[in-house]
């Protein structure tokens, strides 16, 4: 299936297109595109849209949830680790979000570098999978 969202992704479009990739769809195709294309796209391609305005996954939803955690809640419920994680990307990426998970400061900080460590989005998700994966992981073994 293909996803999109907005270009220069950092803390939540990175682990959505993770948590995508690792636990919904692994075959997922992303696309990358300026914020005031992803509603288009979405409908002209019949893709599902995350952390944009008009997505399926908008960056808040209603329930003041970011994509990431929508995600989670849909495909990973009983998944304490994800769950973790979940409050971990919130606290990093909202920035009004009360700030109850330390590591959150340090997913910040290294996803401000994502787009200035990758020559576009693609090589970005690439590289930072490791760390999602290497977080999800140790979170595994302590929760």
């Amino acid at each position: 299936m293909k996803w999109v969202t907005r270009k220069r992704i950092r803390v939540n479009r990175t682990a959505t297109a993770w948590l995508i990739r690792r636990f919904v769809d692994p075959q997922a195709e992303f696309l990358f595109v300026e914020p005031e294309q992803v509603a288009r796209v979405q409908e002209e391609l019949g893709a599902k849209g995350f952390d944009a305005p008009e997505a399926t996954y908008p960056h808040l939803d209603a329930r003041g949830r970011c994509s990431f955690e929508a995600l989670v809640d849909e495909h990973g419920a009983g998944d304490a680790a994800l769950q973790a994680l979940a409050r971990i990307v919130h606290c990093a990426d909202i920035r009004d979000a009360p700030q109850t998970e330390p590591i959150a400061a340090g997913l910040r900080a290294i996803s401000r570098g994502f787009p200035l460590a990758a020559k576009d989005d693609d090589e970005a998700l690439a590289k930072a999978s490791f760390l999602y994966d290497s977080l999800y992981a140790s979170l595994k073994e302590t929760v």
